[in-house]
């Protein structure tokens, strides 16, 4: 019985530890985008959101942007979240984490982000502002509207918890436009 428990541990932490290649885990992904989370990816909440902030930070050079990201992570762990809080609270985020609830565990985060590439709304707070320089932002919104990234199962900053991300283009049903992006943290578990 040792010895099982020791070779079950030794292969799960091998596993978790090991920088795990999407491709391994891209069935399961694609399996879990389209059972749990296609329904209410392009939710009007979501949309009328992006909108909303797209109107705003159309006009944003790569400066403005950088120093929104650098205020973001400056405010990380202190009292004062002017950059934050906005993100992280209202119906939006609401919405967001009511998804990783109903998820039961499997869902460990989920963000969704503007044009830019910056927040919009998040279910809990994430290591920065900008993720328009990652590969779930470039591999989705750049690419167009049924563009989807399932990256490589790892250690997350933000959750401490070893997941892989599911991200895919939010596209306006009125116009078919790509308007964003979202990102969907899934526990590995879940996926084994």
């Amino acid at each position: 019985m040792k010895t099982i428990t020791l070779s079950v541990l030794a292969v799960t932490t091998s596993m978790l530890s090991a920088h795990v290649h999407a491709n391994e885990y891209a069935p399961a992904m694609s399996a879990f985008l389209e059972a749990e989370i296609r329904d209410w990816a392009q939710s009007p909440i979501l949309v009328r959101a992006i909108n909303a902030q797209n109107e705003h930070t159309s006009t944003y050079d790569q400066g403005m942007i950088d120093q929104l990201d650098k205020t973001w992570r400056a405010e990380i762990g202190t009292p004062s979240t002017p950059t934050i809080t906005p993100v992280i609270v209202g119906a939006t985020a609401d919405f967001l984490r009511e998804q990783v609830e109903a998820s039961g565990g499997r869902v460990t985060e989920v963000f969704i982000m503007d044009a830019q590439g910056l927040n919009v709304a998040a279910s809990s707070m994430t290591s920065d502002m900008w993720q328009g320089d990652e590969a779930k932002f470039s591999q989705t919104y750049s690419i167009g509207p049924d563009a989807v990234h399932f990256g490589d199962v790892e250690l997350d900053e933000s959750t401490q918890s070893y997941q892989g991300q599911i991200s895919l283009t939010i596209i306006d049903p009125e116009t078919g436009q790509s308007i964003g992006a979202m990102t969907i943290g899934i526990d590995a578990e879940a996926l084994i």
